[in-house]
This record gives C-alpha cells, structure tokens and sequence, in this order.
C-alpha cells in the first residue's frame, strides 16, 4: 500500500536533482574550455611573456564560463581574460597600415551595439548594467583589434570570432531573442578560443591574406 510522504523530503529531492543538474551544466560549460587550456599548454613550445599571457586569458575565461550565472562576477572574469589577451596581443606588435585601419570598422560597430544594448537596459530599467556593459564592449573590441595588429592568423580569426560570438549572446539577452542563440553563440565562442589558443603555436595552422597576416612566427 502507498503512503504519503512528508512534503518536505520531494522538495530535498527536487532541489537535490535540480543541483546535480545544474553542476552538469556547469561541468559542460567548462569541460571544453579546460580541453583548449591542456591543447595550449601541450603545444605552448618555449614558454615565453606572450605564450603566459594567453594561458592567462583561457583560465580567466574558463572561471568566466563557470560563473557567468552571476552575470557581473561571470563577465568580470571574461573582462580580466581579455586584458590578458590584449597585453599579448600588443607585446607581438606589428604594424600595417590596412591592419591599423581596421580599427575604423570595429569602433564604429562597437559604438552602434553598445547604443542599442544601453537603450534596451535603459527601457527594462537595468540601469546597473549599463557600465560593466560598456566596458566589457570596450574591452572586448579592443581585444579584436589588438589581435589584427599581431598579424597572426590564428589570433586574428580568434578575435573576429569572440567579437561575432559575444555580439549574439548580447543581443539575444539585452535586446531581442536570435534564432539558434544557443548553438551560434557556443560554435563561435570554442572556435573563437581554440584560434587563440592556436596562436601560440610557432607556425598556426591556417592562413589568413598576406596583406593581413605577418609571415614573423610568436615566439
């Protein structure tokens, strides 16, 4: 014969499951991220100031994926990655006029984004998301064009990537829903970080145009 039980031991039970779910979720989220961190680390060669920084950035980017269910905590830990990505990116320095002018491009579609993300927090009255936003933008686009000034190839469609990748992400949750959202914002993103990681590699293993990419290996 069936009895009921105490209410209280399916509400243990549901929370129990609920928390097994969601350390999966997590789990997945970082899995592979850490796969890309162990591939840089096996690949890195002699490890130099630049092959450091990007380590750097793939960790703090891998914390950012595990804690961006605290949406500002998550996004500080992207923010720091970034910097390390960037501090990389200009100590390989190296100067073209056509890569510097890809710095027009990229501030105007930053500048035009970051307006549209604003006005809809604005409308939604989360006005105390409007400065970490701005500067996670401004951050985050000057990663991208900071990867073209190396003029290696796997740091520049790295770049390209995370900027395309967090672009969806940022509209699908400021502005309006995007269709396939959730694969579109994934396949960038672990594409846009194994690129990076890739860069450390003496010869990367793809080519962008000659006018873009720079035939002096990172050492």
């Amino acid at each position: 014969m069936l009895t009921c039980g105490n209410p209280y031991h399916g509400t243990i039970l549901y929370f129990s499951y609920t928390g097994r779910a969601f350390d999966h979720q997590k789990l997945f989220k970082v899995l592979p991220m850490l796969l890309i961190l162990l591939y840089a680390r096996t690949n890195v060669g002699r490890r130099g100031r630049y092959q450091s920084l990007i380590l750097l950035g793939l960790f703090f980017c891998m914390l950012g994926d595990g804690l961006l269910i605290w949406f500002v905590i998550g996004l500080s830990a992207f923010l720091i990655g970034h910097l390390f990505y960037i501090s990389a990116f200009f100590g390989r320095w190296n100067f073209s006029w056509l890569r510097f002018a890809t710095i027009l491009p990229i501030s105007i579609y930053s500048t035009w984004i970051s307006h549209e993300i604003v006005q809809s927090l604005i409308e939604k009255g989360e006005h105390n998301l409007i400065i970490p936003v701005i500067c996670y933008v401004t951050v985050i686009s000057l990663m991208g064009w900071a990867a073209f000034m190396t003029g290696n190839a796997a740091a520049i469609i790295g770049g390209l990537l995370f900027m395309i990748s967090d672009s969806i992400l940022s509209w699908n949750k400021f502005i309006d829903d995007v269709a396939f959202s959730g694969p579109l914002i994934m396949l960038t993103y672990y594409a846009a970080q194994f690129c990076i990681a890739n860069s450390i590699r003496r010869k990367p293993s793809f080519h962008v145009s000659r006018d873009l990419k720079s035939e002096r290996p990172i050492q």
